[in-house]
């Protein structure tokens, strides 16, 4: 559609979205024209600002109010009309520096990743996590309370990966010893997903006497890492783990976002969390960074909403994970684009 909007009604466009993502208030004839100088008359940009509401790409708030993008608008902004910006020297260091000090754990990579870009966009930011599929080098169980303990997994890149897991209660200590030996004979220097076939076999066959704890590690633990699509709870963990940081920015300028209770129903959905995996788990088919605009997604369409993401990579090119921020629509993309690009890029270099 944007091939067929002239210059003049591109410029006013362009402008209108402009001091939307500045103010959040809608925007009249009079402020446009006093942007374009004396090269319009409030009435022609009027006649404009009307094409362009037939068109769909605004609408009026109010019976005598100015105008405000659409989401079809906004999404063809965005696509062809959007000028991206560079990072700045103190923006792109603020980000490697907090990224930096995580050391190899994984876990403290993605948490530091999410709080520098929730910091520097004002936006909530978040992270889908991982599976672990390089080659183990070393498993260890640690017991946290009654009834859960820790499984620590050590890449053999040196990633160190931590997951929580439900335990019987009153376990002795002898049985995570048990359990660390035998999965350790099985997983040390290969996938979970490579082992999980020949434990369960194992399992089935010899009828080994196991305790519990590791019997539930592998009928549960394992067969949901492995990415097995027959059971509900797998499916949902398929893309990995989610990391939000930041929700409470999105509450900062309510005003523009016109209405608290919308606001209020996006948390609800964030804490669901199962669509916000499938927005992200589209990144692991497609290049580049991805914009989804309000009305693009049911979980955002009544809530004034975008989300911007971008999956990180291996060395080798394997798409392992997603980073985006999510914020009002209109969150200021020229900027975000560019940093939500830059830390996913520096993510996967940092995994190595």
């Amino acid at each position: 559609m944007i091939t067929e909007l002239n210059e003049r009604s591109r410029e006013v466009f362009r402008l209108i979205v402009d001091a939307y993502v500045e103010t959040g208030e809608p925007v009249g004839s009079r402020a446009i024209a006093r942007r374009l100088g004396a090269k319009l008359s409030p009435a022609t940009v009027r006649n404009v600002m009307a094409d362009l509401e037939d068109s769909g790409l605004l609408f009026a708030p109010h019976t005598s109010a100015g105008r405000l993008p659409t989401d079809a608008g906004l999404r063809l902004f965005v696509d062809g009309l959007l000028e991206i910006g560079n990072l700045s020297a103190e923006e792109r260091e603020s980000i490697k520096g907090q990224c930096a000090g995580s050391s190899n754990s994984l876990d403290g990579l993605l948490e530091e990743a999410t709080a520098a870009l929730s910091g520097l966009t004002g936006c909530a930011s978040l992270v889908l996590a991982p599976k672990t599929e390089s080659p183990l080098k070393h498993i260890e169980f640690v017991n946290l309370s009654p009834g859960r303990s820790l499984v620590v997994l050590v890449t053999e890149s040196g990633i160190v990966e931590n997951r929580i897991i439900q335990t019987p209660e009153h376990l002795p200590p002898s049985s995570l010893v048990k359990a660390s030996n035998f999965l350790s004979a099985k997983l040390v220097g290969r996938t979970i997903p490579e082992a999980y076939d020949e434990i369960m076999t194992e399992l089935d066959q010899a009828r080994i006497e196991i305790d519990a704890l590791t019997s539930r590690v592998v009928e549960s633990g394992l067969a949901v890492w492995s990415g097995d699509a027959n059971t509900e709870a797998a499916s949902a963990a398929q893309s990995g783990s989610l990391i939000v940081r930041g929700q409470a920015h999105l509450l900062e300028d309510v005003s523009a976002m016109a209405d608290l209770e919308r606001i209020r129903a996006l948390f609800s959905a964030l804490e669901t969390k199962e669509e916000i995996l499938k927005l992200l788990s589209l990144a692991d088919t497609a290049e580049g960074v991805q914009i989804f605009i309000g009305a693009d997604n049911a979980l955002f369409s009544l809530a004034g909403v975008s989300m911007v993401c971008d999956s990180f990579k291996t060395t080798n090119e394997q798409i392992v994970g997603a980073i985006g921020v999510v914020g009002p629509t209109r969150m200021n993309y020229a900027r975000i684009i560019p940093m939500v690009d830059y830390t996913a890029k520096l993510i996967g270099r940092l995994m190595g």
